[in-house]
């Protein structure tokens, strides 16, 4: 008996390590799928840029350029150091350095880029998403169980956000693995100061280290995991203040102070070139909040951690009726976690782990709302920045959700639950945790398809408006008030190369002026009118023009304008769009010249 007890749990560990193998080969699969399918937007554009250790001043900037000359801006830079992508981005942008240090680094490894530069450029945060499956399994594990732990990594490893951001050439991924690696060291403080005899507490010196370390790294690759420790060590003293005994409170509290002071330290160097970034014009289009939108908006944000439909530029059928079906899974899904969450607050030894992860991610929201209505920066219009607490909320959820669906059994959270199922105990209440994997994983595919999580400015949409008469010459033109708007241009730019590229793999008949600029609007959208006045004659007897004016309006459109001495510009009013910044159409033909 005791041979075959020993054989069914070697057995049940087996599968249980197959069954995280699994997830993380899933995981793996989701985050490449598709990697290029979707094209740069403005945010991957600005990675791109310092990543390949450049800057602003490497771009081509009032002057007309062939749209497939853009792989010339976007090449390796070589010879470029860590203080200098530091320098640029201090003055070019409004985050810190250790990013984008990394991604040149990890760039330089698979130089020469060729022509897959956008896979590469996306794959680091592919692997630190695929790493943060991994993480959330040991932090569930540390603080529940095995179960659970393997259900963090599951729901982890299929959510349509974390393949959203895993996909993105963004610092969003690796932020999140870090303050998942924080948690980690935070539940293991927890279980050293709660979990310790009365009369004794632990204070484990390579833990708090490690904690604070991995903080300082999170802070120097995010500002946003400001928000993030703040959350932690207002947890700590919220759990000291209730938990530890008054005589005890002074040894944690002065650890607590050391590691704080050690982090306030390490942002000396950067402190200045911090209180700059703050005051940038780039997060002025982060809107003021209204009313209750930063509660309703972060409500929505929840639901597409775990499940999204197409929504996005859909016929209104399909969108109502997938509305409907999300709203319908997240009720379903949200009382299912509520009520395991309710059995984990209930059970001595996950109370602690549970309100450990709940406080912070309490805290966390509420850093959110007060940068939303105290500073007028409404974050939760974007969901992505929502990575600052998705590591605790997953893992939470994962937890509640096998505790609901162990909740018959006494032993729910013990250190080796990983008894064999009762097949005669096995009712459809227990598919619930399929439902939830499956429902996240077709949501994946819609993700990875495009029919999710789409770019924002739709570059390709608008790459595909600008190439809709391939015969006719084409020239587009952005006029950029900042670089942000610069970024935005270069996506357009290359959104329009894959386009012309596919065109003429169709063997559809194509012009070969393809055509690009970026010209200052600062003096007015008429100096960049002026300024296509007078480029030199283009040997072409008709082109279209597209304008692309952040900032302006409909009417800021002259009727008509020059290109050049040769070709007279008139407006296509048919032919006018907005996609958070206007762009027009504009027909030019040859000006027909009866002197003698």
């Amino acid at each position: 008996m005791i041979t075959n007890h020993k054989f069914n749990l070697h057995y049940l560990h087996y599968l249980h390590y197959l069954g995280l193998t699994f997830f993380i080969a899933i995981a793996i699969i989701l985050r490449f799928c598709n990697l290029e399918l979707k094209p740069l937007w403005m945010d991957e554009i600005i990675t791109a840029i310092f990543s390949l250790g450049k800057n602003y001043h490497s771009i081509p900037l009032d002057i007309v350029f062939p749209v497939e000359s853009l792989q010339d801006v976007f090449t390796y830079q070589t010879g470029v150091n860590c203080p200098q992508i530091a320098q640029n981005i201090a003055t070019d942008s409004t985050h810190p350095p250790l990013f984008f240090c990394g991604m040149y680094t990890l760039l330089g490894w698979m130089k020469p880029l060729g022509d897959d530069w956008i896979g590469k450029l996306r794959s680091p945060s592919v692997w630190f998403g695929v790493s943060l499956v991994v993480t959330v399994y040991f932090l569930n594990r540390l603080a529940f169980s095995r179960k659970a732990g393997l259900m963090g990594a599951a729901l982890v490893a299929v959510s349509p956000f974390a393949v959203y951001l895993s996909q993105e050439a963004r610092h969003y991924t690796l932020p999140m693995l870090t303050i998942s690696l924080s948690l980690l060291a935070l539940i293991q403080i927890q279980r050293d100061i709660f979990t310790s005899p009365s009369e004794q507490i632990k204070i484990k010196v390579w833990v708090w280290l490690l904690w604070t370390i991995i903080n300082i790294f999170g802070i120097y690759i995010h500002y946003f995991c400001i928000i993030a420790f703040i959350a932690q060590v207002a947890t700590l003293v919220l759990l000291i203040s209730r938990k530890v005994k008054i005589l005890q409170i002074r040894k944690v509290l002065l650890t607590v102070i050391l590691s704080n002071s050690v982090v306030l330290i390490s942002l000396i160097p950067w402190f200045r070139v911090m209180q700059n970034h703050l005051n940038r014009s780039e997060t002025s289009w982060l809107p003021t909040p209204q009313h209750l939108e930063p509660l309703y908006q972060t409500l929505i944000n929840w639901i597409i951690m775990v499940v999204i439909l197409p929504v996005e530029k859909q016929p209104l059928p399909i969108t109502i009726i997938s509305g409907l079906l999300m709203l319908f899974f997240a009720g379903w899904l949200g009382y299912k976690v509520f009520r395991g969450i309710k059995l984990l607050l209930k059970e001595p030894q996950t109370r602690l782990p549970t309100l450990t992860l709940l406080s912070f991610t309490t805290f966390v929201l509420l850093g959110i709302f007060a940068i939303s209505y105290i500073f007028g920066k409404d974050i939760t219009v974007a969901p992505r920045y929502n990575f600052i607490y998705y590591p605790s909320f997953s893992a939470l959820i994962a937890a509640g959700l096998i505790s609901e669906n162990n909740s018959n059994r006494i032993v729910l959270f013990a250190e080796n639950s990983l008894e064999k199922p009762n097949i005669l105990k096995f009712s459809t209440q227990k598919l619930f945790l399929p439902i939830v994997l499956l429902t996240s994983f077709i949501s994946c595919l819609f993700v990875v398809s495009d029919l999710a999580f789409q770019k924002p400015y739709l570059p390709q949409q608008v790459a595909q408006n600008i190439y809709q008469e391939p015969s006719i010459p084409v020239m587009a033109v952005m006029a950029y008030r900042n670089y942000q708007d610069v970024a935005l241009g270069l996506s357009f730019a290359l959104a329009l190369e894959r386009e012309i590229k596919t065109v003429q793999n169709s063997n559809i008949p194509t012009s070969n002026y393809h055509n690009f600029a970026l010209f200052n609007q600062s003096a007015g959208l008429e100096s960049v009118f002026k300024n296509l006045s007078q480029l030199p004659n283009q040997n072409i007897s008709q082109l279209n023009l597209w304008i692309f004016a952040p900032g302006r309006i409909r009417n800021d459109y002259p009727q008509q304008n020059q290109f050049s001495p040769s070709l007279s510009c008139n407006i296509d009013t048919n032919q006018h769009y907005r996609i958070g910044i206007p762009y027009q159409l504009y027909r030019c033909q040859t000006i027909l010249d009866f002197r003698f």
